[in-house]
């Protein structure tokens, strides 16, 4: 009977009707290794070094006697004479077993696009499976063999593009060169090679000197606001000192200088056309080729990140195993001929939205111009990742490390956590005075202090105003500085300097759903309810499942816009209602349902039984009058 060796996929040994067959994994490695090697034969030392590492030399060998006693026994059950033992050496008779390893080169002579066809379906699959061995033997001889596989199918995909049937094949040559940039994503001289091909150079300078002007912008738009808005109170700082990574232990020093790494989600298709979904998935694999353009994004290879699919559980332990930064996740909706892609860049650190972008999948140009779409989409999420990245280049990894934890503690906004936060936040600046998340960070801490111990202490204010403004001044295009700012302003009255500042923030981060979020905040708060309603919708949108504070300002703009249905189904998608108790009884009973409205107050006062609705309201910032006569009436008629 005729067997044949598949190595691509999974690791797996078939019979002549397709069927595989039981086989041990030590012996189906053992035949692709020696397959590979010279003359097809290693010595058993060798042998014993590629399955067990450097493992005790006596076990090793003892172990090898055991497999190959067995590898022996079943090929010779099986009727295969693949593998023989002579003077010391083990040795595998090519012809005896065919295998996908020995991918025929000859056949690009004669037809370069049926090789090339070939090459692309079998490289699609990983290499070897989930098979694997705890040697750095193994880990050589699987690099060497994925950068081979590399050279073969550039030489393929170069003879293919030189010929005269080349734009007949269009469609190969973009998937021979997205497996292309997937196998070999580091080496230069690939990155020149595809963008060749592709014609793609041109495009991609013009897209990133669009992205350099809208960087400048920002930037002179936010030196311009600090410098009206406090940055004159402030001593000028200078550019914080990079620091010797080499002294820091290794855990820390591989956060701070590892190459930022992007895993691409699979599109999720919850639309009612099974095509779209195949176009998507299509389009999402073109982005990979846009990361052409860039050496500062390492990409998972899409069938590494497919496995995890859609899975939470399964995506956080793949991406916290192999250090994950950035995901790309994808979705259609829509039915009928309203069809969307929604997608949005994750940063995994902090499990924040930094960008997103939506667009029909029903125009007759998107599959004529999917190249170019998938070559913007790819510029702006490098750039992004360029720019979140720049906020950790001078950074001392000890800050960092210190920053992330203290992130943490504001998860849940208590006053111990807050104190916590600012203990780690200081420790952060003791290493490294000039990084400005750490700088945000405090400053939020003491605009959340101030809230939270009722309004009293102006000066938590003025120390949250001066660390946003030193934020701001660190890193010009960095928008929590600005976010911070805004805040500030806004809880002590100053809704003009407050929206200007916010509007920088979103500027510097169009997709950052917090800043929208705060920026709606601010427009509530500015009596413009519906312009905040439509950046709420926005930020909700960006981060579908959104924290109470998106659901309570959403409601709060319904609320100032009369719309009081809407304002209590708001309420209702909230986790914690009773963070909006005041809101929903005042909403109650504007809909004249006095007894739900006296059901919230009940419930409101055992909490808050000194609340005082006058001296509440005069603490509470708004711009205009109407707006704070609407919610007394409401508060007033529920009972309170």
């Amino acid at each position: 009977m005729a067997f044949v060796l598949k190595t691509f996929g999974r690791l797996q040994l078939i019979d002549e009707d397709g069927n595989t067959v039981a086989f041990p994994e030590k012996g189906l490695l053992l035949f692709a290794y020696l397959l590979t090697s010279d003359q097809g034969s290693a010595d058993r030392a060798t042998i014993a070094r590629f399955l067990w590492g450097d493992a005790d030399e006596e076990v090793a060998r003892s172990a090898l006697r055991k497999a190959i006693s067995r590898i022996m026994a079943r090929q010779n059950e099986l009727g295969l004479a693949a593998l023989s033992s002579r003077d010391g050496f083990i040795s595998i008779d090519q012809d005896a077993l065919p295998s996908d390893l020995l991918l025929n080169e000859s056949e690009g002579e004669a037809e370069p696009f049926v090789h090339l066809n070939h090459l692309v379906r079998l490289l699609a699959r990983p290499f070897l499976g989930t098979a694997t061995c705890q040697s750095r033997e193994f880990r050589r001889w699987s690099s060497e063999r994925e950068a081979h596989h590399a050279e073969l199918l550039k030489e393929a995909l170069r003879k293919a593009s030189i010929s005269s049937e080349a734009p007949i094949h269009s469609e190969l040559l973009r998937r021979a060169a997205t497996s292309l940039s997937r196998l070999d994503p580091q080496n230069p001289d690939t990155t020149r090679f595809v963008l060749k091909l592709l014609n793609a150079e041109e495009e991609v300078a013009s897209l990133r000197t669009h992205e350099e002007q809208r960087r400048s912008s920002i930037a002179t738009g936010g030196a311009r606001l600090t410098q009206e808005h406090g940055a004159e109170r402030l001593q000028p700082q200078p550019a914080a000192p990079r620091q010797p990574v080499s002294a820091f232990p290794s855990t820390i020093e591989e956060l701070a200088i590892a190459v930022p790494r992007l895993a691409l989600l699979p599109p999720s298709n919850h639309s009612t056309r099974p095509d779209a979904g195949l176009l998507a998935a299509s389009l999402v694999e073109d982005i990979t080729i846009g990361f052409c353009a860039f050496d500062s994004v390492q990409v998972v290879a899409p069938y590494s990140a497919a496995q995890v699919g859609h899975d939470p559980k399964a995506q956080t332990a793949f991406f916290e195993r192999h250090r994950v930064n950035y995901v790309l996740d994808t979705r259609i909706s829509g039915d009928g001929d309203d069809v969307s892609l929604f997608a949005q860049l994750i940063y995994f650190d902090q499990n924040q939205v930094i960008w997103a972008e939506r667009f029909s999948l029903d125009h007759l140009s998107l599959a004529k111009d999917r190249r170019v779409v998938s070559r913007q989409l790819a510029l702006s999420i490098s750039g992004e990742i360029e720019r979140y990245e720049a906020l950790r280049e001078d950074l001392n990894p000890v800050a960092y490390h210190r920053y992330l934890i203290g992130r943490r503690h504001l998860v849940r906004l208590t006053l111990p956590n807050l104190r916590r936060a600012r203990a780690e936040m200081k420790a952060a600046l003791n290493a490294s005075p000039h990084f400005a998340p750490a700088l945000s960070s405090m400053a939020r801490t003491y605009s959340k202090e101030w809230l939270l111990t009722a309004r009293g202490d102006v000066e938590l204010l003025k120390m949250a105003e001066g660390l946003a403004v030193q934020a701001s001044k660190a890193r010009p295009e960095f928008a929590d500085g600005f976010r911070e700012l805004g805040v500030a302003k806004l809880l002590q009255g100053e809704f003009d300097a407050s929206a200007e500042a916010m509007e920088v923030a979103e500027n510097c981060a169009p997709h950052y759903a917090d800043v929208i979020a705060d920026y709606a905040d601010t427009l509530v708060h500015c009596s413009l309810p519906a312009m905040a309603l439509q950046k709420i919708e926005r930020a909700i949108e960006l981060n579908p499942l959104s924290p109470d504070t998106y659901l309570w300002t959403a409601a709060g703009a319904n609320y100032a816009l009369g719309e009081f249905e809407a304002c209590l189904d708001y309420i209702g998608q909230m986790v914690d209602s009773s963070l909006a108790d005041r809101l929903s009884a005042a909403s109650w009973a504007m809909l004249d349902r006095p007894e739900r409205a006296r059901a919230f107050v009940r419930r409101f006062r055992e909490a808050n039984p000194d609340f005082n609705v006058d001296r509440w309201l005069s603490a509470v910032p708004s711009k205009e009058q109407w707006h704070k006569d609407l919610y007394r009436e409401g508060l007033k008629k529920a009972g309170f």
